[in-house]
């Protein structure tokens, strides 16, 4: 089976190894993840990488504390300081037969930022961009962006290194990476660093390991897929040659870009990925928690948080009941939160654009992120989770709905009048319904066009209409309480 890149990927390949991937025997090296005004993990056993003489003894020192180790046959060594508290600055040493130093190491905590385009989505292309690149400075802010490289081999290195915020190095960061760790910063009061490392139109199956993906059935269909595409690659097209390089090859991204992070101390990881999967909504049940999964498991640091962005309203607004690929991958990602522990989703119905598939309004974007964060992992007391579909009950041609997490009762937003609610009897047609609320966490449910009713959908579109929030200000989550076959459940390519 054809698997690797052939001569294309064999260069790109030693193209990357010459360009740092700290094999080579001599210096101690350290990979990029490692620089001058980096931030470590506070309160947490960080782990420090690097490469030297096979043999060579090497010893970091931090603070109060050294460590040693010793180089494999390879070159490669490792060391593990014990947990530090928030601050600095410090100078961290790496010595062996010479010395590196880095200096202005801060500790705090450390976020990943990951995703595609509307995670990758800069500063300057947010909502009043140039005002809030304007106010960037804060010292205790550090960014680190990983370039985009796609290929099936595993890479050691990167060409990036750590920056301090300023009006000038925000620009071209990530948007809800910054905004999410400013958040934090002025809520905490410890140092915030945060690695970008989001790829504009990556497909999920592109973050994952090929191996993973290949000895499991249900993906077999993906990875036939692109076997087809590797196997005309050599003497295809242009664009089937860029595609072995691109950001939806099975483990591409992975190996390109998240592999020389892994290890490296975090809290961990904010996402905002799906519009590439969207097609294959009934496969991301499956690969996103997979996803998640792998990325703990090879961290090695146990189930670290993991927090994501729903899917936005895009598209036409659609004011009458019909399928949607984008309400059914809004559907995996709800799933997920049952699935894998310590995850959190942020639901931003609201605030996409029809028009744009990459809505302006990063801030509230990434404060519904920041909301997770602080009240499952800082212990601050703020509302952070959407209110959720927990049961129905029918009750004639009326159906009651009951709600988690509603923050002591809903709100519609701008008119009195609750939209959203479709209703359908058992020929699945759906119509419009009308609803009312009762108490402070049900809704009640009816259409005069449906008299047995047998299922209820809620912002159930690409871009919905619909109005119902928690009175804490957080939209409710979009839902179905039927498992009727939806319209991406055979698309497994």
């Amino acid at each position: 089976m054809f698997r690797r890149t052939g001569l294309l990927g064999l260069g790109l390949s030693l193209a990357l190894a010459a360009a740092g991937s700290g094999t080579a025997r001599g210096d101690v090296k350290l990979p990029a993840i490692f620089g001058s005004h980096m931030v470590l993990q506070q309160k947490q056993a960080d782990k420090v990488w690097g490469w030297a003489e096979p043999d060579e003894e090497v010893t970091v020192k931090i603070a109060d504390q050294a460590k040693t180790a010793k180089a494999d046959k390879d070159g490669a060594w490792s060391v593990t300081l014990d947990p530090l508290p928030a601050g600095g600055p410090h100078t961290l040493t790496v010595a062996g037969k010479n010395t590196v130093k880095l200096d202005d190491v801060l500790v705090g905590e450390v976020w990943v930022c990951s995703g595609q385009s509307n995670m990758q989505m800069s500063v300057n292309s947010s909502n009043d961009g140039d005002l809030e690149s304007l106010s960037a400075r804060d010292p205790e802010i550090r960014l680190i962006t990983v370039p985009n490289v796609g290929t099936q081999e595993p890479q050691k290195d990167f060409r990036g290194s750590w920056t301090v915020c300023t009006p000038e190095t925000v620009k071209n960061f990530s948007a809800v990476g910054y905004f999410f760790g400013r958040q934090l910063r002025q809520t905490l009061g410890v140092p915030v660093g945060l690695i970008n490392d989001a790829w504009g139109g990556s497909a999920a199956e592109a973050w994952v390991r090929r191996d993973l993906l290949e000895k499991d059935e249900t993906f077999k269909p993906l990875i036939d897929r692109w076997v087809a595409i590797e196997s005309r690659a050599e003497k295809g097209s242009a664009q089937d040659r860029n595609n072995l390089r691109g950001n939806s090859r099975p483990g591409n991204i992975y190996n390109g870009v998240l592999k020389p992070t892994i290890g490296y101390g975090i809290k961990g990881v904010i996402w905002y990925q799906g519009e590439s999967n969207a097609g294959r909504a009934y496969q991301y049940r499956d690969l996103f928690p997979l996803m998640i999964k792998s990325w703990r498991d090879e961290w090695g640091i146990g189930d670290f948080p993991f927090y994501w962005v729903q899917l936005a309203d895009f598209s036409a607004e659609r004011d009458e009941p019909g399928d949607s690929s984008w309400a059914e991958l809004r559907e995996a990602q709800t799933m997920t939160m049952a699935r894998v522990p310590n995850t959190g989703q942020a639901v931003i119905i609201d605030i996409g654009e029809g028009k744009d598939i990459h809505p302006r309004n990063k801030q509230d974007v990434a404060k519904r992120l920041a909301r997770w964060a602080l009240a499952k992992d800082y212990g601050i007391k703020v509302p952070y989770q959407s209110p959720t579909y927990k049961s129905m009950e029918v009750n004639g041609n009326k159906v009651v709905l009951t709600f988690e997490h509603t923050g002591g009762g809903f709100r519609p937003f701008d008119v009195n009048e609750i939209r959203g609610f479709t209703v359908a009897g058992d020929d699945k047609k759906f119509v419009k319904a009308q609803a009312k609320l009762v108490g402070t966490h049900q809704v009640e449910v009816w259409s005069d066009k449906v008299s047995h009713p047998a299922a209820v959908r809620y912002a159930w579109a690409d871009n919905p209409v619909c109005n119902l929030y928690s009175r804490d200000g957080l939209p409710v989550t979009p839902f179905r309480t039927d498992d009727w076959t939806g319209a991406t459940a055979n698309d497994k390519k």
